[in-house]
């Protein structure tokens, strides 16, 4: 499960360089002497830059991190400076967490910069931050974007080596139908339900409440996606909180266990986030339990309260994308399936360009985009393939799905690694199978009712001897069979031909 997929061990790598990133940004604040509360502001501003920063380029990355305490400083000022007036308090949040969702139109950049600004309001929460302690807050977040910088730019630059995909667009949509501004009313909708509830439950420890509905709409697109979104984070924080119970609650706050935990926690968060958003939440809510260990606030009643929190995050981003503008999930999983599969036409394409001698034909892009599309696939079926989904025939079409879906990538990187291989020589049988699966892919995305292309596929598998002709065959083999859960009644049960 956390193993694969993980081309290039690239996870692995950058989870270990978080490590490295955030503990010298911590090193640096306390070598610099600011206190804990400064201390655990930079390391928590190095994870979010080393996080959210997904530029498609290293030159935009660098750009984005200079460009974090644009966002960041500006807020902390307002949260610390408003932290005694509730109020005002609680409105400047919510108007920060609309700006912060609906940035995520500007892309990538919009996207880090909107989750910084947030993560600040949040951390004076968290810390109980006062104006007084504003110059060396700004000295740690300082201090942690150089050191973050200097970790991921100079001394392990993954991204220099494996240039990193450009993070899949948002789906469309104008007005209030454009997913930004939809999930900013949305994600307001429900921060103010949950910080109004969970003040009610606690006037300390609120901000809990927020944290979770804020986050549970990072990167969700449709209904499905976002409950089932918050079921798993619930599931993360009440495995979290067992072994807070049994991990931080005995240590009491004893920096150096608790700063070794602290890494492995950081390396969790970044090498799971990808494969399971629950074990993510595991990571977190343990680390958050040593934090406050570290502060020496930490008790069995508080864990409780986290949950108690969690929950309440959760149901009000349940009752806001139920009722707030919604979007079904049919239309969110249509649309991310046929852009996958045109991934695929296009990688195809390149990589026969390339077997071809065009030495400007380039397959490997498309490949890494197809990877992050099909995490997106993932994410959108979801809902359907979850264990406590009643829909059975719908569950085992995108379970079909998604296998099948899964196959197209192993070939299209099969074949993309032969395109590589500058030995490797073009046969006049290649152009034929391209051109089937091309027709493929347009039978699967043509609009329901429009004459689909005819398509035919052969049974026969090429020899080993021609390894870029047997990817095309396997290609070609599974998305004939994709017709079958995408181009029939989604109710209707699942028969599979031979």
């Amino acid at each position: 499960m956390f193993v694969a997929p993980d081309p290039g061990r690239l996870r692995l790598r950058n989870s270990a360089r978080a490590v490295i990133g955030v503990g010298a940004a911590v090193a640096l604040a306390e070598l610099c002497g600011l206190s804990l509360t400064a201390s655990i502001t930079g390391g928590l501003a190095a994870l979010l830059a080393l996080f959210t920063v997904l530029d498609a380029d290293v030159r935009a990355q660098r750009a984005t991190t200079a460009m974090l305490p644009v966002a960041g400083f500006p807020v902390l000022a307002l949260a610390t400076t408003l932290h005694g007036v509730p109020l005002a308090r609680d409105a400047a949040f919510l108007a920060v967490v609309f700006a912060g969702v609906y940035a995520r139109r500007f892309g990538p950049r919009g996207h880090a910069l909107g989750i910084f600004g947030f993560m600040m309001f949040f951390v004076t929460q968290f810390l109980h931050a006062r104006p007084g302690q504003l110059p060396e807050l700004y000295a740690a977040v300082g201090l942690a974007l150089l050191a973050a910088g200097t970790v991921r730019f100079a001394l392990w630059p993954i991204e220099r080596r494996t240039p990193p995909a450009a993070a899949p667009p948002g789906l469309p949509g104008t007005g209030l139908a454009r997913p930004t501004t939809r999930q900013a009313f949305q994600a307001t909708a429900a921060c103010g339900f949950a910080l109004a509830i969970g003040q009610a439950l606690s006037e300390d420890r609120w901000y809990w409440a927020v944290g979770t509905a804020w986050w549970i709409f990072v990167n969700t697109a449709s209904r499905g996606e976002t409950l089932v979104r918050g079921f798993r984070r619930v599931v993360g924080t009440v495995t979290g909180i067992a072994a807070g119970l049994l991990i931080a609650v005995p240590l009491h706050g004893a920096p150096a266990p608790t700063a070794a935990l602290v890494a492995v926690c950081v390396f969790g968060i970044f090498y799971t986030a990808a494969p399971s958003y629950s074990w993510m939440m595991f990571f977190v809510t343990v680390m958050a339990g040593l934090l406050y260990g570290l502060l020496g606030v930490l008790h069995p009643g508080l864990l409780l309260l986290r949950f108690q929190e969690t929950a309440i995050g959760a149901l009000g981003a349940a009752l806001a994308v139920v009722i707030i503008l919604p979007v079904t999930t049919h239309a969110a999983n249509d649309a991310w399936i046929q852009r996958a599969l045109r991934c695929v036409r296009a990688s195809t394409a390149a990589s026969l360009d390339r077997l071809a001698g065009n030495p400007e034909a380039d397959p490997a892009p498309h490949a890494a985009e197809l990877e992050l599309l099909l995490g997106r696939v993932r994410m959108a079926l979801a809902p359907l393939v979850h264990p406590l989904s009643p829909l059975r025939a719908r569950k085992a079409r995108a379970r079909q799905v998604l296998a099948l879906l899964d196959e197209c990538a192993r070939e299209v990187r099969g074949l993309v690694a032969v395109a590589a291989d500058p030995q490797a020589s073009h046969d006049a049988r290649l152009a034929a199978a391209c051109w089937r699966v091309e027709a493929a892919v347009e039978a699967l995305t043509a609009p329901q009712g429009a004459p689909e292309p005819a398509v035919r596929t052969t049974q026969a598998r090429p020899a080993p001897a021609e390894p870029a002709l047997a990817h095309l065959h396997g290609i070609e083999h599974a998305l004939v069979a994709l017709a079958a859960p995408l181009r029939t009644d989604p109710r209707a049960p699942l028969v599979i031909s031979a």
